[in-house]
């Protein structure tokens, strides 16, 4: 490699190259783009969604509940493709509620939570009959007032915002002063108004980061939730059925980045089991999952429209970038910018290579997909491939910045 080049990634060998070209799903990226009829597009592989959630089970004890959380990737075919083979989904807004509800899950094994749920999406909520994650007094309130309304009793957990986090995760969703859940000392009487209020309790929904590829935080973490939990539990209303302990699980997306080890990860949490169920005998435990069971399924594909010199810089122009796919970018340069996994998906085996930057078609420095990488020679017409981006890619993105047409998505 070049010695200007930026770090390279672990290979992506999760989709077979056939000839010179990526394949997903067994076809071909430029039959795909054919089919689609345009570029750029997201393309999710069906058979590695499936393959993902083996390997969960097969790691994770089998008392485990796995769900699905729809924010990661909300397209209603992968939706219904992983309510096949998920022991329930987890929505985060009542457009992902109607997602939900149109797959075969049962409503009580779905969940909703979120910070700054409305009153209207309360009442949806408790009207479809799911589990509603309570963030604040002021949902509960909401909540018994819809009960009330519609003749229902409330199906309601406690989502709690423990007092540790997990530590080295890239977004802490727990620990200090968050606007996610209950804090755990104000957790009683919340739990007491439920029972004044006779509403049908659930269980907790503790969570405390994402996106971490340390089994060992990981593992730390989960044992003080299931503790938090047993002391939570001594002031419920009625039996524990649930404690959702969250995810956390990380897929590597930067030079240097390794897997998670999920065997470790699964071992450990077998042994804290033996005593959750003496515990909390009929609470289930859930893994609530988004990124890890799909993000490394999907591509993102787009094609070379121009190549430019710029004072000796290759600049490979594409018609995506940002606007499609901003975590990709760098979020609007709020964070120190690494590479995703970037390569010439049409020139996978060339031996011809260069350091080259890749572009999209806006108009700001930040419409960055790949920064000085070492990449196979590209021309116009050339198709370019963004791995890892099944997760958190097109409904995470600006899709009207500068109004730009937007991507579409396909399932194979």
């Amino acid at each position: 490699m070049n010695d200007t080049a930026k770090p390279m990634h672990a290979p992506m060998t999760q989709f077979p190259v056939v000839g010179d070209c990526l394949t997903v799903g067994g076809i071909a990226v430029t039959r795909l783009a054919a089919r689609v009829g345009q570029t750029p597009f997201y393309v999710y592989d069906r058979r590695l969604l499936s393959e993902r959630v083996v390997y969960l089970r097969r790691h994770l004890p089998p008392e485990v509940h796995l769900h699905y959380a729809i924010k990661a990737n909300p397209m209603p075919a992968v939706v219904q493709h992983m309510a096949g083979l998920m022991d329930g989904l987890d929505v985060a807004s009542a457009r992902e509620l109607m997602v939900a509800l149109d797959t075969t899950m049962n409503a009580a094994n779905i969940s909703f939570a979120g910070p700054g749920k409305s009153d209207a999406e309360v009442t949806r909520a408790v009207a479809a009959g799911i589990v509603l994650n309570l963030e604040s007094e002021r949902e509960l309130a909401s909540a018994i007032q819809a009960g009330e309304r519609l003749g229902i009793t409330p199906k309601v957990a406690v989502r709690v915002n423990p007092d540790f986090e997990l530590r080295g995760s890239s977004m802490k969703m727990g620990g200090g002063a968050k606007q996610f859940g209950v804090d755990a000392d104000r957790v009683r009487p919340l739990l007491a108004r439920i029972g004044v209020a006779r509403l049908d309790f659930a269980g907790f929904h503790i969570y405390s980061g994402s996106q971490n590829l340390k089994a060992e935080a990981i593992i730390e973490a989960q044992a003080k939730t299931l503790d938090l939990a047993y002391h939570l539990a001594k002031d419920a209303p009625g039996p524990v059925k649930t404690v959702n302990i969250g995810g956390g699980f990380g897929i590597p997306y930067f030079p240097g980045e390794v897997p998670l080890d999920l065997a470790a990860i699964g071992a450990a949490l077998a042994e804290r089991l033996l005593e959750a169920k003496a515990r909390l005998p009929e609470a289930r435990v859930v893994v609530e999952l988004g990124r890890y069971l799909v993000g490394e399924a999907g591509v993102y594909i787009c094609r070379v429209t121009d190549r430019k010199i710029s004072r000796g810089q290759v600049f490979l122009v594409t018609d995506g970038g940002m606007h499609h796919h901003l975590s990709a970018s760098g979020n609007f340069g709020q964070v120190i910018r690494k590479n995703y996994p970037v390569a010439v998906a049409t020139r996978m085996l060339d031996d011809e290579r260069e350091i080259a930057t890749v572009v999209g078609p806006l108009c700001t420095p930040l419409d960055l997909l790949g920064d000085k990488m070492y990449l196979a020679r590209a021309d116009v017409g050339d198709l370019i491939v963004v791995f890892q981006s099944g997760a958190y890619g097109l409904t995470a993105s600006p899709l009207k910045f500068l109004s730009h047409p937007e991507p579409l998505e396909i399932l194979v």
